[in-house]
Order: C-alpha cells, then sequence, then structure tokens
C-alpha cells in the first residue's frame, strides 16, 4: 500500500486546461452601458453646442460667402470679420440696431425683477413651509395654479389698466407686470426646497436664543442658497427673454425696448442681413450662460449634508 502510494505520487500529473474566461451578465451590461454612457454625453453635447456654435460661425462670416456657402462648418481666422457685431451695437443715429441700449434696459429690468421677487419670495415662502396657520396647503397650490393661467388671458387688462395709470411705455410698468408674474412660482419653488431642511437645526437655534428672523437668516437662508440662486436664474431668464409684455408696453418706445424686442425687429425685417441676425441672436443668448458660469459655485454650495447627526 505505501509503495504504490509512492508511486502514485512520483507520477508526473496530467497539465490541466487554463479555464476559458466568461463574461457575466452584470459584467457585459456595465461594459455596454459604460459605453453607451459617454455615447449619449457626447451625443447631447453636439446636438446642444452645435446650434450656438453655428450662430456665432455665421456671425462672424462676410454676408457674401454665408450665401455662397451657408453650410461651411469651419472658417479660417483670416475670414473673420465683426462687422456683423458693430452693427449691432451701433446706435440708430450711427445706422446700426441699438443693441447696446436694449441690452441696458433688459439687464435693468431683469436684475430688478430677480431682486424684487426674491425679496418678497424667500419670506413668503419660508412662512409658508415653517408656520402653521388655516388654508396653508390650499395656498401653495393656489400660488402654482396663478402661474398656470395663460400670460395672453392677462394682456388685454393690463394693457388697459398700465395705460389708464399712466406706466405704459415705462420700464417701471413693465418691472411690476414681470414680478406680479413670477413671483407665485417663486414661492412654490422655494417653499419645496424649505421643506427640506430640517427643522431641528431651527429648534436647536431657537434653544440658543435666536429668534425667528436669526433663524431664517443664519440657519435657513445658507441651507437654501442652491435652490435660491437656481431660481435667481429662472427668474433672470425669464425677464431677459420675455416678450409678449414687453412687445404690449414697450412698442412705441424705441429707446427703452429690451433685448426680445430688438431681436424680434431683426428677425421681422428682410433688409436685415443674417449674419446680423445671428450676431443679435449671439447678444441675447450670450448673458444667460455667463451668468449661470459665474454662479455655478454658488449651486452646489449650502447643502445639508453633515448638519445633523444621526
Amino acid at each position: 500500500m505505501t509503495a504504490a502510494t509512492d508511486v502514485d505520487r512520483q507520477a508526473p500529473s496530467t497539465p490541466t486546461r487554463p479555464v476559458a474566461r466568461t463574461w457575466s451578465r452584470d459584467a457585459v451590461e456595465t461594459q455596454v452601458f459604460r459605453v453607451l454612457r459617454w455615447v449619449v454625453i457626447a451625443f447631447l453635447l453636439v446636438i446642444t453646442l452645435f446650434p450656438f456654435y453655428y450662430m456665432v460661425l455665421l456671425s462672424l462670416r462676410p454676408l457674401d460667402e454665408v450665401v455662397q456657402d451657408p453650410g461651411a462648418l469651419w472658417v479660417g481666422p483670416s475670414e473673420v470679420i465683426l462687422d456683423s457685431y458693430d452693427s449691432v451695437l451701433a446706435g440708430a443715429d450711427e445706422g446700426g440696431q441699438g443693441f447696446l441700449q436694449f441690452m441696458r434696459n433688459s439687464a435693468v429690468v431683469a436684475f430688478s425683477t430677480v431682486a424684487l421677487t426674491l425679496l418678497v419670495a424667500i419670506p413668503g415662502a419660508y412662512a409658508v413651509s415653517r408656520l402653521q396657520f388655516f388654508g396653508r396647503r390650499q395656498i401653495s397650490g393656489l400660488f402654482l395654479a396663478v402661474y398656470l393661467f395663460p400670460s395672453i388671458l392677462l394682456a388685454v387688462p393690463l394693457f388697459v389698466f398700465f395705460t389708464r395709470i399712466g406706466l405704459r411705455g415705462s420700464l417701471v410698468g413693465l418691472l411690476i407686470v414681470y414680478v406680479s408674474q413670477i413671483v407665485a412660482v417663486s414661492i412654490y419653488m422655494l417653499r419645496n426646497y424649505f421643506d427640506t431642511i430640517p427643522v431641528s437645526l431651527e429648534e436647536a437655534a431657537a434653544i440658543d436664543g435666536c429668534s425667528r428672523i436669526g433663524i431664517m437668516r443664519r440657519i435657513s437662508l445658507p441651507l437654501a442658497l442652491p435652490a435660491i440662486m437656481a431660481n435667481a436664474l429662472f427668474v433672470f431668464m425669464i425677464a431677459w427673454n420675455e416678450f409678449l409684455f414687453a412687445l404690449l408696453f414697450l412698442v412705441e418706445e424705441r429707446s427703452r425696448w429690451t433685448v426680445s424686442l430688438g431681436l424680434s425687429q431683426l428677425a421681422g425685417s428682410i433688409e436685415i442681413p443674417t449674419t446680423v441676425l445671428m450676431a443679435g441672436s449671439v447678444f441675447v443668448t450670450l448673458p444667460i450662460i455667463i451668468i449661470f458660469f459665474a454662479s455655478e459655485r454658488l449651486l452646489t454650495e449650502g447643502l445639508t449634508a453633515g448638519a445633523e447627526k444621526g
């Protein structure tokens, strides 16, 4: 028995075949989705950035070259000209379109709308979120219902009313209309975010002797900063791009036109070259992009992660 065992131990072992690598379903799906993720991201970037790129490209090309080859997707540095931008920014007395004045008017109206809307919406949203009173839930739904009314239904009454009080044709009247239209949905949006802030943080501050205003200023507002900035961007985009009420209130006062009115004038005139129209479109789009990237850091600050111990 012992000899046989020794012989078996000394016998050379047969080589084993390498085990073929098998792909599990989970591994295959992980690899496929890893590739598809970048494909989808690239596709979304192309369809998002390409219109803006083509718009800028057309604004930098001479009109005769655009007519000869409108589908060109690249131009050399020697072919780039800024005549369209000069024509858009120059005043009407200089033969231009006066977009510099239009942008100044839009900036005044848009930033004033943001400031006044937040001044009303922040305390209103905080009150609806934290204070207990009769009809609290119904008021929240009413704020959203007000925003759902089409603006065209209010256009004629507001036009008649502001004409009689002498505010038609002024930026102040337009500002009042914008704030009254946007403040309801701003309160609704901010109220939903205030609801996510832990009440225990405010209770702890109240125990330490902080007043209601102090709690709001030191606890709630810093934590709600991302929502406030997102709401401010939302309000700014509406006020910057709004056209209907700007047309009704300011059409007779060219010196008070906003960029939306100026752009509609460029688009509705057959005498305006396409390159000038694209330059005006760049001036309408660019401020929103700049403000978004400038405030991107503030959109991610003030989150409540780690603010409460479990």
